[in-house]
């Protein structure tokens, strides 16, 4: 109990340098413009979807939603988008951690320092069990409530670079989440003043919002994993075990989803 306690409750921290009012101005703009160019407009087209979906005539759990799909007909240009979409994703990233680098916060303050096996890895795959096991079954059951789309994880062809870019999808998209969604927009909020359980709901919320094209499930299920993962971090200050987790999640989706299809009867 005392453990649970101390997690539901993270550890005081000094108070942020009180903001003038055009710092606050300026900090606001930077997460919107931020937020627009990334998982922020991810998360308005999401609803959308979801909307599109609820208001089609056949029901949610008979809809199926593809995340990785093939983007051309010809095999060179499909493997080349691929790799721009991969290439965008850790650019995202890559901005969530210079912006916070230019406030000086750096990657070490946010958790990204150099990792270790022992440090960072092993607890990363310990995050990876505790919320993927779950999250699937979760899954499963909001699909059989009739409140999810089948999310179909891979849909990409069978050709040779498979395997490695959906790998390196895993990677980006691990990357990109957990420096905006958990260290950046933590952060900025810190230094705008809001409490650290006040910026970890916003932080999960945006998660939500953003898989919310799966349907509700996908949404409240991400919104569950946001509020683990970032009362890990505040936690901790460890960003590489959350990468790592959320890598090796898409991973085992992406792989065994294109390995299992058809031959389990729970998989739809």
């Amino acid at each position: 109990m005392t453990i649970l306690r101390d997690w539901l409750n993270p550890p005081g921290r000094p108070p942020a340098t009180p903001l003038d009012p055009t710092e606050r101005r300026a900090l606001w703009i930077e997460i919107t413009i931020v937020l627009l160019i990334t998982f922020g407009l991810s998360g308005l087209s999401s609803m959308l979807s979801l909307l599109e979906a609820t208001l089609a005539p056949e029901p949610l759990a008979e809809q199926t939603v593809a995340i990785n799909t093939p983007r051309a007909t010809h095999g060179a240009i499909d493997l080349a988008r691929q790799l721009l979409g991969v290439v965008r994703l850790l650019a995202w990233g890559a901005l969530g951690v210079y912006l916070l680098w230019r406030s000086g916060h750096g990657p070490a303050t946010i958790g990204l320092g150099r990792p270790g096996f022992r440090r960072d890895v092993l607890p990363g795959a310990g995050l990876a069990a505790l919320i993927g096991l779950p999250g699937l079954v979760f899954y499963l059951a909001a699909r059989a409530a009739g409140v999810n789309l089948t999310v179909a994880p891979s849909v990409l062809t069978d050709v040779w670079w498979r395997l490695p870019v959906e790998v390196l999808w895993a990677i980006a998209n691990s990357g990109a989440e957990e420096v905006l969604v958990v260290a950046y927009i933590i952060t900025r909020l810190r230094q705008l003043g809001w409490s650290e359980n006040g910026s970890l709901l916003a932080s999960a919320l945006l998660r939500g919002s953003y898989h919310l094209y799966q349907g509700l499930g996908g949404g409240v299920g991400n919104v569950i994993m946001g509020l683990v993962f970032g009362r890990y971090w505040q936690r901790t200050a460890k960003l590489w075990p959350l990468v790592v987790a959320h890598a090796l999640i898409d991973t085992v989706a992406f792989i065994g989803y294109q390995a299992l299809r058809g031959h389990v009867s729970w998989l739809p």
